[in-house]
C-alpha cells in the first residue's frame, strides 16, 4: 500500500492524486457512474469539499448526502486542496475536448482486462500504461507530454467507468496509483504554478 509522505505542512502526497482524480471525474461533462462516484466520495479520506456538488441531493434512503462527511486531513491544507480541485476542473475541460479521440474498442478492451478479479495492481497499471501508449500518439501536438499523460490517464478512468460503472472503484484506485507512481511531482508543480 502507498506510504504517507508529507513535504512539510499541507496535504499528504497520498491524498493529492485522490483529490485530483475524484475532482476530475466529478467535473467531467457527462458520466454514467454518478451513483458509484457518490459512494466512492463517501469512502475517500479527503475533506468535505468533495461534497460541494452533492450537498442537496436526497439519497434513496431519505438522508442527504451532506450527512456523509469525509474526514478532514489537516486544517492548513485547505488552500492546497482548493488548488487541486481547481486543477482537476481545468484538466477535465481539456479531457472533455480530447474525449472524442479515445477509440471505443480500446476502452472496451481495457474494461475487459480490468474486470478480471485475479489481476494484481501491477498488472492493472500495466494495462493502463499500454492503453496510454496507444493514446499518446493521438494527442494534440501543442499539449506537453506530461500534461497529456495526466489528462489521458484520468480520461481513460472516466471512459472505463462510463463503459462499466461497477469498475469505478477499481479503475479509480489504479489511476491514483499510476499518478502517484509516475506523475505526482508534475501534479504538485502544476498546482503550485496555478494563478
Amino acid at each position: 500500500m502507498d506510504s504517507e509522505v508529507s513535504n512539510g505542512s499541507g496535504l499528504k502526497d497520498v491524498h493529492v492524486a485522490d483529490l485530483l482524480v475524484f475532482g476530475f471525474l466529478q467535473s467531467c461533462s457527462s458520466n454514467s457512474f454518478q451513483t458509484e462516484l457518490e459512494a466512492l466520495g463517501r469512502a475517500l479520506p479527503v475533506r468535505d469539499c468533495l461534497w460541494e456538488d452533492f450537498e442537496d441531493e436526497l439519497q434513496t434512503d431519505g438522508s442527504r448526502a451532506s450527512r456523509f462527511h469525509a474526514q478532514r486531513i489537516e486544517a492548513d491544507s485547505e488552500s492546497e486542496e482548493d488548488l487541486i480541485q481547481n486543477l482537476a476542473r481545468q484538466l477535465a475541460q481539456i479531457g472533455d475536448s480530447m474525449e472524442h479521440s479515445i477509440p471505443p474498442g480500446l476502452v472496451h478492451r481495457l474494461a475487459e482486462q480490468l474486470v478480471n478479479p485475479d489481476l494484481v495492481e501491477e498488472d492493472r497499471r500495466g494495462h493502463v500504461a499500454t492503453a496510454l501508449e496507444q493514446l499518446m500518439q493521438t494527442c494534440p501536438a501543442d499539449l506537453e507530454q506530461e500534461k497529456a499523460t495526466l489528462v489521458l490517464t484520468m480520461l481513460l478512468a472516466k471512459k472505463v467507468a462510463d463503459h462499466t460503472p461497477s469498475l469505478l472503484r477499481d479503475v479509480f484506485r489504479t489511476t491514483v496509483n499510476f499518478i502517484n507512481q509516475n506523475l505526482l511531482t508534475y501534479v504538485r508543480n502544476l498546482a503550485r504554478n496555478m494563478d
